[in-house]
């Protein structure tokens, strides 16, 4: 709803009553689990730069739209763990009597403090992490923790037995990997197997301008019965019309520590395929980043996208998208013309 403003009074706004009324679930692999078709995700879009109440009134209308499922990492920020910090003051504020209703992933695997036992995946470090990522959120326990990367350095059972032991201790309720090959995924989802603890859920990168999971990746959550989480289907906002008549000075791409380049949102191949995939959108009806979380969505075995937001408005569009998620055959097609896995790099 445009112009969407709620009162940022402790006592003021309550959830929408008709917030499940219009959310298509989607199932998660074989498991109880289902999810909102797009979820919110805090990476690089909730740290100590932003205004709190704007984030608030985010997630407040995030919850009256039906998303109920919220996306960290123990170093989402900037600076690490302030997503975090932020997430747990507004539960606090605003969401004590809906913890149930929530589901509420993090995650550990990059760098989070100094020394060996501040990244990777060993049992101190992912365990010692989950600890200090609830005392930021204010839980008791998150509903999903991920080991965020791969480790090559770490034996996989002594990183899947601390994800073991996260649930069994009731830290967690379920666990899922993120950024692993479909060969390691399927080692881990055997090791948990053999604990009595199930992968629920794996999260990749994926979006049409990274392709990599139809490298075999699909096919192996299918065979698990594990779900699939999509982050970046938006390409860090390269399948966006931001980019399309110049580098905005607030962008990514147009700050000093921006995550893109100006280079890549120049590059004419990135613009010739950005303008086509632009005008398919329009004929349908909807933004380029509509477009795109639908083909993101296509894949029955894509549990949930994961997009962040930076106001309101944008999230609103955004969540709007499920509400037209079919593809035809010949849109799919024309699609392909222009979606190219690696563009933008």
């Amino acid at each position: 709803m445009p112009g969407y403003a709620p009162s940022m009074s402790n006592d003021a706004w309550s959830p929408s009553p008709a917030r499940y009324d219009r959310t298509p679930l989607r199932r998660v692999g074989r498991s109880g689990v289902q999810l909102p078709p797009i979820s919110l995700g805090f990476w690089q879009n909730f740290g100590e730069d932003r205004d709190p109440q704007t984030l608030r009134a985010i997630v407040r209308r995030a919850v009256d739209l039906g998303v109920f499922h919220f996306d960290l990492a123990n170093n989402y920020g900037p600076p690490p763990g302030s997503a975090e910090t932020h997430v747990g003051r507004i539960l606090a504020q605003d969401l004590q009597h809906q913890r149930d209703e929530l589901v509420i992933s993090t995650k550990a695997g990059y760098r989070m403090w100094d020394g060996p036992f501040g990244d990777g995946g060993s049992r101190k470090y992912l365990l010692g992490s989950l600890d200090q990522s609830l005392t930021r959120l204010g839980l008791d326990h998150v509903d999903i923790f991920y080991h965020h990367r791969e480790d090559p350095q770490t034996p996989l059972e002594e990183t899947m037995g601390a994800l073991a032991h996260a649930v069994t201790s009731g830290k967690a309720t379920y666990v899922g990997v993120s950024n692993y090959s479909p060969e390691r995924t399927r080692e881990a989802a055997r090791i948990l197997a053999d604990l009595g603890t199930p992968l629920l859920i794996h999260q990749p990168s994926y979006s049409m301008f990274n392709r990599h999971v139809e490298d075999g990746l699909l096919e192996t959550v299918d065979e698990l019965g594990v779900g699939l989480a999509a982050f970046s289907p938006l390409q860090q906002g390269l399948l966006t019309n931001r980019y399309l008549s110049g580098v905005p000075r607030s962008s990514r791409a147009g700050g000093p520590s921006g995550s893109l380049s100006e280079r890549q949102v120049t590059d004419p191949d990135y613009q010739a395929r950005v303008r086509g995939l632009s005008e398919i959108a329009h004929g349908r009806g909807q933004s380029l980043a509509q477009l795109a979380l639908a083909w993101a969505l296509r894949h029955p075995q894509v549990s949930t996208a994961l997009v962040g937001a930076s106001s309101v408005s944008q999230l609103e569009q955004n969540v709007a998208t499920a509400q037209n998620l079919a593809l035809t055959d010949e849109e799919l097609a024309r699609i392909d013309e222009f979606a190219i896995d690696g563009t933008g790099r």
